[in-house]
């Protein structure tokens, strides 16, 4: 498995800790920045590790900014890509579940307040990496998703 991580000044330390989670554990990590606290402007992460998603070099993403709102709006701009924000366990498992997202974005800010949020967040990724998409109904839901984006370039 390939993982392409990405994240904005905000999200920079919360970051480092997941490509050290993923590193350990022996999953080849790309990781297109940012590589310190210094501001930066997020869009070009999100389309970063967007496009290395939706091109195949990756198997999935997680982008991490203040909220994860910014970068799941830049990220599912790129055709291809499924990018959900999630706050918990569950929404990261139900993401890939139901709507077989293939980036996950964090909020640095809001899983701050969790206990620990590094391991948080890390808990959260592997349960998104995991987590298969069930098809099925879901399925059927995604591929409208896919239509409409393949009709609308057209």
């Amino acid at each position: 498995m390939k993982i392409v991580l990405g994240s904005d000044h905000a999200g920079f330390e919360l970051k480092e800790g997941i490509r050290s989670h993923l590193s350990a554990k022996n999953i080849e990590v790309i990781d297109v920045g940012a590589f310190s606290l210094e501001s930066v402007h997020y869009p070009d992460f999100a389309f970063a590790v967007a496009s290395k998603v939706a091109c195949k070099e990756a198997d999935f993403g997680v982008l991490v900014c203040g909220t994860g709102i910014r970068m799941s709006i830049c990220a599912n701009k790129v055709d291809g890509i499924r990018a959900a924000l999630a706050n918990s366990v569950e929404e990261a498992v139900l993401a890939r579940e139901h709507n077989d997202a293939n980036v996950l974005c964090l909020g640095s800010r809001s899983l701050a307040k969790k206990c620990d949020p590094s391991h948080y967040a890390t808990t959260m990724v592997d349960a998104f990496l995991s987590t298969p998409f069930s098809g099925g109904r879901h399925g059927l839901r995604v591929n409208k998703i896919i239509e409409y984006e393949t009709a609308s370039k057209t």
